[in-house]
C-alpha cells in the first residue's frame, strides 16, 4: 500500500510523475473535459486542524474525479472523544476508498496509516506539508523555473521549509534556508535532506541572514511565522523574525524575474509585505489553485497503484 506521508518516501521519478499526471488533468479541465477517474470512490477527509485551501481543494478534486469527499471534523467522529487513532482507521479505511488527514503530530498520520486498507493522505502536519510542496513544484514548473531553479526559503524552519528539504534533496535542485537563530529545521529532518542530497546531487545550505539566502535566487518563498499552535508566542516571534520580511527591498537581491511562492494564509507586514505580495512576481494564487490540481494527481496515482499491488 503505497500512502502520501512525506515526500522522503518517493523517487525523484515518482513525485514528477504525480505531478506531470496533475499537470495533464489541469489541462483536461481547463479544456472541459473531466475525467471520472475515482468514479463513485469516497474520500474521508479527517480534520483536526482548520483550513480553507485544504478542504475546498480536496472536496473539490475528489467530485471532479468523479467521487465524493466527507469532511470529518475531529469534533464530529469519535477520534475527538478519545476513540484510538488505529480504530478510527481499521473503521474508516473499510467505509471509504482513500482518507486524507489534517493534524498535529506525522506520528499519528503514520499510526493512522499503519493500520489503514486504503491509501492517506497527508493533509498537513507539524513536520511536513507534502502536498503544498506538489503545488509549489507544479506553480515552478509553470513558470518556467524548474530547469535547475536556486530556491530561498525565508522564516521559520516549520513544516514547510521541512517540506522544500525533501523536495530539494530528492529533486536535486540548490535551496538555501535562512532562519533565525533558534527557528532552525529539525535536526533529524535535515539529516534525511543530507543523505538524499548525495544521490540526488543537491546543495542545500543554512544560514540566519536572508538576504544571503535570497541574493540570486529564482524562486523566493516563505510561511506564516506565526502557525497554528504558536499564537501565545506571536509577540516574541514577531521580535525574533524581524528583519524576514521578504519586502521590495529583499527581492530586488533576488534574479530580475524571480517569482514569490507563498502557501497562504499570509500576514501582510509581517512575513511579506504588501507590495511584494501583490507585485508582479507573486504567483501565490496560481500556487493556490494548484493544490487543487496537484492533488488529484496525487490521488489518482495512489489509486493507480493500489488496484497495481
Amino acid at each position: 500500500m503505497r500512502h502520501f506521508l512525506t515526500l522522503k518516501d518517493f523517487t525523484k521519478e515518482e513525485i514528477l510523475e504525480m505531478i506531470e499526471l496533475g499537470l495533464r488533468i489541469k489541462a483536461e479541465v481547463k479544456a472541459g473535459r473531466f475525467t471520472p477517474y475515482l468514479e463513485k470512490q469516497v474520500l474521508a477527509m479527517i480534520f483536526e486542524k482548520s483550513s480553507t485551501r485544504t478542504r475546498v481543494s480536496f472536496e473539490t478534486g475528489i467530485f471532479q474525479l468523479g467521487g465524493t469527499g466527507l469532511f470529518l471534523s475531529s469534533r464530529d467522529i469519535q477520534l475527538g472523544r478519545g476513540e484510538p487513532m488505529r480504530d478510527t482507521a481499521r473503521v474508516i479505511s473499510r467505509m471509504c476508498d482513500m482518507v486524507m488527514i489534517r493534524t498535529y503530530s506525522q506520528s499519528k498520520l503514520q499510526e493512522f496509516a499503519d493500520f489503514s486498507e486504503v491509501p492517506v493522505i497527508n493533509g498537513l502536519t507539524d513536520e511536513y506539508h507534502p502536498v503544498q510542496l506538489m503545488a509549489d513544484y507544479m506553480t515552478m514548473i509553470e513558470h518556467g523555473k524548474d530547469q535547475n531553479p536556486v530556491v530561498a526559503y525565508v522564516g521559520d524552519g516549520n513544516n514547510m521549509a521541512h517540506s522544500w528539504l525533501m523536495m530539494a534533496s530528492k529533486l536535486g535542485f540548490e535551496l538555501r534556508v535562512a532562519t533565525p537563530k533558534g527557528y532552525e529545521c529539525d535536526a533529524s529532518i535535515v539529516a534525511d535532506a543530507a543523505e538524499f542530497a548525495k544521490i540526488s546531487g543537491a546543495v542545500i545550505e543554512f544560514t540566519n541572514d536572508p538576504n544571503d539566502a535570497v541574493a540570486g535566487a529564482d524562486v523566493v518563498t516563505t510561511d506564516t511565522w506565526v502557525s497554528m499552535g504558536d499564537e501565545e508566542e506571536k509577540e516574541r516571534r514577531i521580535k525574533d523574525f524581524s528583519g524576514y520580511t521578504v519586502d521590495k527591498e529583499m527581492m530586488k537581491l533576488a534574479k530580475a524575474d524571480a517569482i514569490f511562492l507563498h502557501c497562504l494564509p499570509a500576514y501582510r507586514g509581517l512575513e511579506v509585505s504588501e507590495e511584494v505580495f501583490e507585485s508582479e512576481q507573486s504567483v501565490v494564487f496560481d500556487e493556490a489553485e494548484n493544490r487543487l490540481h496537484a492533488q488529484k494527481g496525487v490521488m489518482v496515482w495512489l489509486d493507480t497503484k493500489r488496484k497495481e499491488a
